[in-house]
């Protein structure tokens, strides 16, 4: 005996053609190469910001002086000879009730020129007579201006 198979259903007329599932889209997918490159790229990006963040806090900090105001304390600074020019590299405001404190900004003169600023008579109206006075001059970072701060050696 022999097996039959029944055939399929006969198709109606009038009705559509029996419906297949449909494959989807195939997805345009991105190269290797690019994917890796986009990575590369995007890491590069989160490092330049990071290296450009840096760089301007360095320069900010590079002198803390620049935003000092009367009425501001300045840290210790190396010790002066009378007459003779002394870098004070690292100088900084710190809190006056800071151990730290040593000076006293009693007065600041801005947009000087750097013969001005070493000259540092401008300082001569904000030390008294008979005071511990010491003058601290530095580049303003915007053109050939200086400023000068007026200290006094804080009790």
């Amino acid at each position: 005996m022999s097996e039959q198979v029944a055939p399929p259903f006969p198709q109606q007329p009038g009705q559509p053609e029996p419906a297949y599932p449909a494959q989807p889209p195939a997805e345009a997918k991105k190269s290797r190469g690019r994917k890796i490159l986009s990575i590369i790229g995007l890491l590069l990006a989160v490092v330049a910001v990071g290296l450009a963040k840096g760089g301007l806090r360095l320069w900010e900090q590079r002198n803390d002086t620049v935003q000092a105001k009367a009425g501001d304390c300045i840290g210790k600074l190396p010790e002066v000879v009378e007459g003779k020019d002394t870098k004070a590299n690292g100088a900084k405001v710190v809190e006056c009730t800071s151990t730290e404190a040593a000076y006293t900004v009693v007065g600041r003169v801005d947009g000087l020129t750097e013969a001005q600023a070493q000259a540092g008579e401008a300082c001569d109206e904000y030390i008294k007579e008979g005071e511990d006075g010491y003058v601290f001059w530095g580049n303003e970072r915007s053109g050939n201006k200086y400023y000068l701060l007026c200290l006094t050696k804080k009790a």
